[in-house]
């Protein structure tokens, strides 16, 4: 592996999958804090990050791969000279495009006016600095970003931008 460039090209510095089965995310958090433990994340930082990446794995398993274990979820660790970023990707992007992407709202919920789920990537985006979904070619990702720098999110004014 080489280092993160100042250009902005990101390194990979791991790439796994995991089978869909429910508990793998535990696999996924543990092998991304191996990956991403010197790359200058707080310890704050690094726990949130492993947070979101269980549970966007979980999300991945259960709705992206309907929790078949021959098909596996793809996750890629990758950082720039400011940040960290993690992929997760799953075979659920035809049924993704099509989503309901309803915000989550407690008290509607409370009232049985929304579906009692549906917090996962609400609460993952709230866990990192920038989350991204995309589809494509039938593929679902997400993914996630740290700051490394301490900087605030801003658009487009980091590298982390190009992960």
């Amino acid at each position: 592996m080489t280092a993160p460039q100042a250009d902005g090209t990101a390194e990979v510095l791991a790439t796994f999958a995991v089978a869909s089965e429910p508990g793998n995310e535990r696999i996924a958090l543990r092998a991304v804090a191996t990956a991403a433990a010197d790359c200058g994340l707080s310890a704050d930082q690094l726990e949130r990050l492993k947070t979101a990446v269980a549970e966007a794995t979980m999300n991945a398993i259960e709705h992206g791969n309907d929790n078949r274990p021959e098909v596996p979820v793809d996750i890629a660790v990758l950082r720039t000279v400011d940040a960290v970023a993690v992929t997760i990707t799953d075979r659920g992007g035809d049924r993704a495009e099509h989503a309901d992407k309803e915000i989550p709202d407690l008290e509607l919920k409370l009232r049985g006016e929304q579906r009692p789920r549906g917090w996962g990537l609400f609460l993952v985006q709230s866990m990192v600095d920038d989350m991204e979904v995309s589809t494509h070619d039938g593929l679902h990702t997400v993914r996630l970003t740290m700051r490394t720098d301490g900087s605030i999110r801003a658009e487009g004014a980091h590298d982390a931008q190009q992960l």
